[in-house]
């Protein structure tokens, strides 16, 4: 029996996990089989060097398991960026995006409850996290108190990577020019009705986070997604103008109150301040931005999909179009016939 009468999209990245990518694939989809009238599983390959695309594709096969769509990319990019290459292909009425190493499949009842009872999107926050090192966790708590000062939410508790979102916020996040790198916070921040759970499961992430994994990652978040930076920009550019001035006015008082002051100095002084200090500051910021920008336009594509193939059954497809009619002979050509043998 169908709990849920919907067309729900799985959005799953993998990355060298051949070994263990048929028992995940084979529980997320027992899972929600009887769950959902119509589901869909995507899966990412992030450009594994292993051989999970083989597996995949075994997986994909007539002998394999229904409604798997299946995504290889040809280069690794950052974990956003492959789970919005399943996002923007999704077809359900609402799509989840599952870590299959740290989210808990079992928990996607309760938020499809929530989905359908009139959320837009639903945030599942796991109370017990994988291993961290000391300067990942210092770095992370830092980067979250900061994002949660310029953009007003705290990623890691209000808007976790494990969510339930609605065709609508889904389509919402395709207008903006930066889909995959906005897709993160733009559904806690774009006025949808939204719902925060939490719970209990522990992690099957064996290895520990280490910082320089997250650290392009969440300056590309935080340059991109918060106007902060410029902010600190325009901040710098007049409290320099301020400190100028007033040190400009204290050189002049010097030389009209000070008769024994060196030749040049007043000139001098003022090119030997801490003005280089905040000049180069604001020209570091500006040329964040600038690469940024330049990457836009030149860098081409996030991402570059090298194979796509789909399940050989698909249990939608073969609901479609289908009526069972009974066969009945009517009575006056069943006469007829039985005369005219």
């Amino acid at each position: 029996m169908n709990d849920f009468p919907i067309f729900l999209s799985i959005v799953l990245v993998v990355r060298n996990q051949s070994e263990a990518l048929n028992l995940i694939i084979t529980e997320i989809s027992n899972a929600i089989s009887t769950l959902v009238s119509d589901y869909e599983l995507i899966v990412v390959d992030n450009s594994s060097s292993d051989d999970s695309v083989a597996t995949l594709k075994t997986l994909t096969a007539e002998s394999g398991l229904p409604n798997l769509q299946v995504y290889a990319l040809t280069k690794e990019v950052d974990a956003d960026t492959a789970a919005w290459v399943g996002l923007e292909n999704a077809l359900g009425d609402f799509v989840a995006i599952i870590d299959s190493l740290v989210d808990d499949v079992q928990f996607l009842p309760e938020m499809l409850d929530k989905a359908v009872s009139g959320a837009d999107v639903v945030f599942a926050n796991n109370q017990k996290k994988p291993p961290q090192s000391l300067a990942y966790r210092v770095a992370y708590a830092v980067f979250n108190g900061l994002y949660k000062r310029f953009s007003g939410i705290h990623l890691a508790k209000e808007a976790p990577q494990y969510r339930v979102l609605s065709k609508r916020v889904v389509n919402f996040i395709l207008q903006h020019p930066q889909p995959s790198l906005t897709y993160r916070h733009l559904p806690a921040t774009g006025g949808f009705a939204r719902v925060n759970l939490n719970y209990s499961a522990t992690p099957k992430l064996s290895r520990t986070k280490r910082l320089g994994e997250s650290i392009d990652r969440g300056m590309r978040l935080l340059v991109s997604t918060t106007r902060a930076p410029m902010r600190l920009v325009t901040s710098l550019s007049l409290f320099g103008a301020i400190a100028n001035l007033m040190y400009s006015v204290y050189v002049v008082a010097v030389g009209f109150l000070k008769t024994d002051v060196a030749p040049g100095w007043i000139s001098t002084s003022l090119q030997q301040s801490g003005m280089f200090f905040l000049i180069s500051l604001v020209l570091l910021v500006l040329g964040e931005y600038i690469l940024h920008m330049v990457s836009l336009s030149n860098e081409g594509p996030l991402y570059h999909v090298g194979q796509e193939f789909t399940s050989a059954r698909i249990t939608r497809r073969e609901k479609l179009n289908i009526e069972e009619v009974a066969l009945t002979v009517p009575a006056a050509l069943d006469t007829k016939l039985e005369r005219n043998p």
